[in-house]
């Protein structure tokens, strides 16, 4: 506690304060995440306010173990809590991520879990206009929260208030670390996209969630569905492609890749540059969730939901999944 100034980047909070190791990331790979966005659009990434060295954030110096534990077991028990932002109104976004990390840091660390990708979420008018919620965030995807094509998914003791969300995912060949990252980069980087349902989820009471909430709730991040389809990306009008998504086999919504902030490139490219100031990659083998093209849909056990994406220079590819108790 030396009073000084470190980076310009988070502190190791977690370690100091917690006494967790850093979430989320791979070793010998600094901690820390950045603060969100402001406003709609995707902005430049902008670098963390300075913080005096070993400082933690407001909402942890105030209670360093009971906030971040509010929400750890919620989803296996299928309980909710009240919004974090009426609890704690002064949570900013730092707080908020830090939160997040440290109820990813024990499945990292003591349950084996390991990281499978990342996402980028609420980057679509759709989904701000539903949620309330106008700046985009981004969560960590682990294995035990993908499933194959046709899954057949639990919602005792998984999930909570799911609703499914039609996406592109990329599945990337080599690493993008920002900043610096151009759409070219990430479709160079990109091994093959395929239509994905992201199954969101909140442990807040009715997804009455601000930025700060769903920030702290890994980006409310439930489970993931990835394709069997592996489509070269290269030459394709990403903006363009098309989702048409169903339920119980009846027409649902339909959207386009313009709908994620004008392309699905940009999406992941703001993700890697965001990151990358924190010394946080993507890297080669995981897959990116770009955000939805369409508005979310509630989820019970029963339902069936189908996703086809098509366009210009691609076949037609499907992704599918069905929710049991």
């Amino acid at each position: 506690h030396d009073g000084g100034h470190g980076e310009d980047r988070a502190p190791a909070v977690l370690r100091g304060v917690l006494d967790l190791p850093p979430a989320g990331l791979r070793p010998g790979v600094p901690g820390g995440v950045p603060a969100g966005p402001r406003g709609p659009a995707l902005p430049r990434p902008r670098r963390l306010r300075r913080r005096r060295r070993c400082r933690p954030p407001r909402l942890l110096r105030r209670e360093p173990a009971h906030a971040p534990s509010q929400g750890r077991d919620h989803r296996g028990h299928g309980r909710t809590v009240p919004p974090l932002t009426e609890r704690y109104p002064t949570i900013d976004i730092e707080d908020a991520y830090y939160i997040s990390q440290a109820m990813l840091a024990p499945r990292l660390e003591h349950d084996g879990e390991v990281i499978s990708g990342k996402k980028i979420g609420v980057t679509s008018e759709a989904v701000q206009s539903m949620l309330g919620v106008y700046q985009p965030d981004f969560g960590f995807l682990t294995n035990v929260m993908a499933f194959p094509d046709k899954a057949s998914i639990p919602i005792k003791g998984h999930l909570i208030q799911p609703r499914a969300e039609g996406e592109i995912a990329f599945v990337l060949k080599q690493d993008l670390v920002g900043p610096g990252v151009t759409e070219a980069d990430v479709l160079a980087a990109t091994d093959y996209i395929t239509p994905c349902f992201e199954i969101v989820d909140s442990r807040i009471h009715n997804w009455t969630i601000k930025i700060q909430d769903t920030v702290a709730d890994n980006a409310s991040c439930g489970v993931y569905v990835l394709g069997d389809a592996r489509i070269d990306p290269t030459g394709l009008a990403l903006d363009k492609l098309r989702v048409v998504v169903q339920k119980n086999g009846d027409f649902l919504s339909q959207g386009e890749g313009s709908a994620v902030q004008g392309n699905p490139l940009t999406a992941v490219a703001w993700l890697a540059n965001t990151l990358g100031q924190f010394g946080i990659p993507l890297q080669a083998g995981e897959a990116i969730l770009s955000g939805s093209l369409v508005p979310l849909e509630q989820a019970a056990s029963g339902d069936h939901f189908s996703m086809t994406l098509s366009g210009e220079g691609i076949a037609a590819a499907q992704v599918s999944c069905q929710f049991i108790d």
